[in-house]
């Protein structure tokens, strides 16, 4: 896709939430079932249900999904899309992109063995190994529109409030 077509398309979007602000609020919401055996729960995704389960770190055998897993996967997939879009609306031509998720936590804390240990990740990385013949200066740039645009890592760098209720 061609910058212009990139414009054409978001055009109309970003014109009806110029307009109406409240147009631009998006709800999202995923619900996730005891479907099968064991100690899991089933999220359907838009590719069809998927079985998440313990980690090989706390007691899983490694079959089903890791939770963790999946959203470092959201982190990637985001970033990506992100990095696409602007390099898009940049002009940069990327002939490859390989964006990484890595994160680090302690199983210790989400275990209940060590209640000093917080449970989650304590640390993530995005890093992308670019493909472009882009000057170092606007490659700096696209990451940095990258970052800043980025719903899940945006998210995940000012975490929301976080409400568990009972339904």
């Amino acid at each position: 896709m061609e910058a212009a077509e990139l414009r054409a398309l978001q055009k109309p979007v970003k014109d009806a939430y110029r307009d109406d602000p409240a147009k631009a609020t998006v709800r999202k919401t995923v619900e996730g079932r005891f479907t099968a055996d064991g100690i899991t729960c089933t999220v359907d995704t838009w590719a069809g249900p998927t079985r998440a389960g313990l980690h090989p770190a706390t007691g899983g055998d490694g079959s089903d999904a890791c939770s963790a897993d999946m959203l470092l996967q959201a982190l990637a997939a985001c970033a990506g899309v992100t990095l696409r879009s602007v390099a898009t609306a940049m002009g940069i031509e990327l002939r490859d992109a390989v964006i990484s998720a890595s994160g680090t936590w302690d199983a210790r804390g989400t275990l209940g063995v060590d209640r000093s240990v917080p449970v989650g990740f304590t640390a993530i990385e995005l890093s992308f190994e670019l493909d472009t013949d882009a000057e170092p200066a606007k490659v700096d740039k696209l990451l940095e529109l990258t970052e800043r645009y980025c719903v899940i890592a945006q998210t995940l760098q000012a975490p929301p409030t976080v409400t568990v209720a009972r339904g």
